[in-house]
């Protein structure tokens, strides 16, 4: 109910505010600007909803924050596996989707798609480092990161459908894992019309841990050392309880 009270004073406000106060033919907010990460966190879901002032389609990206990522090449060495060759891309997305209103394909040409990273095959990741290494490598490094990411349901492979539910107003659902990587994230939405944008919002929303899961994450990384201890201890303790318990038995 909250949320359909939300979408109705969106297409009310773009209703009714006077023409030459509308500065956007883009108007986009979330349901949620925070997703809290507990204990019994199992995924959530997110309603991006907004209205545009005449036609066009909408496309939604969805990037978590950004770092570095590298991607190494194993390979087996008398029997075991060992890494080789290795490849480090700078500002790669820690979770990447797309919902649009018509197929990537049909939205805008390749160059436009390129230009702002809108899909899988679209997205930039620059390599971080020097080296002679040729396109069709970079490619198969690129390749493997992204499919490492899709497998562990960070990167969605299925574009999003962005639905109208009147000629202006719309709406689409962001699916959250409960592996989701805590920080910052850009949900930006794009207008576009006749194969370019028009128009462009950018709305942040903030992914971090609560309650006892969040003091122990930041324990371990502000006292990393009393961290490991205290875990080693805890795995002594834990191993010496179990052989008391099955001596017993």
């Amino acid at each position: 109910m909250a949320r359909l009270l939300l979408l109705a004073a969106l297409l009310w406000t773009a209703a009714f505010l006077p023409r030459e106060s509308r500065a956007q033919d883009l108007v986009a907010d979330l349901s949620d600007h925070v997703i809290a990460i507990n204990t019994g966190f199992t995924g959530t879901r997110v309603l991006l909803f907004g209205a545009t002032e005449g036609n066009g389609d909408v496309a939604v990206v969805v990037r978590g924050p950004v770092d570095r990522a590298t991607v190494r090449e194993k390979d087996r060495v008398a029997g075991i596996w060992i890494n080789q060759a290795s490849m480090s891309f700078n500002g790669v997305p820690g979770f990447y989707a797309v919902a649009s209103s018509k197929p990537l394909e049909e939205l805008a040409p390749a160059s436009v798609l390129d230009r702002i990273g809108i899909g899988l095959n679209h997205l930039q990741l620059a390599t971080a480092d020097a080296n002679d290494a040729s396109p069709e490598t970079v490619a198969a490094y690129r390749g493997a990161l992204i499919r490492g990411l899709q497998r562990r349901s960070l990167y969605v492979t299925e574009t999003g459908q962005v639905s109208f539910l009147s000629g202006r107003l719309f709406r689409t659902r962001i699916d959250f894992p409960a592996n989701v990587p805590t920080g910052q994230y850009q949900v930006e939405a794009y207008l576009f019309r006749n194969g370019q944008v028009v128009d462009a919002q950018t709305t942040p929303l903030i992914v971090g841990k609560v309650g006892l899961g969040a003091e122990i994450y930041d324990f371990a990384h502000r006292e990393s050392a009393l961290y490991g201890l205290a875990a080693i201890l805890v795995a002594v303790a834990a191993g010496w309880l179990a052989s008391v318990v099955f001596r017993r038995a």
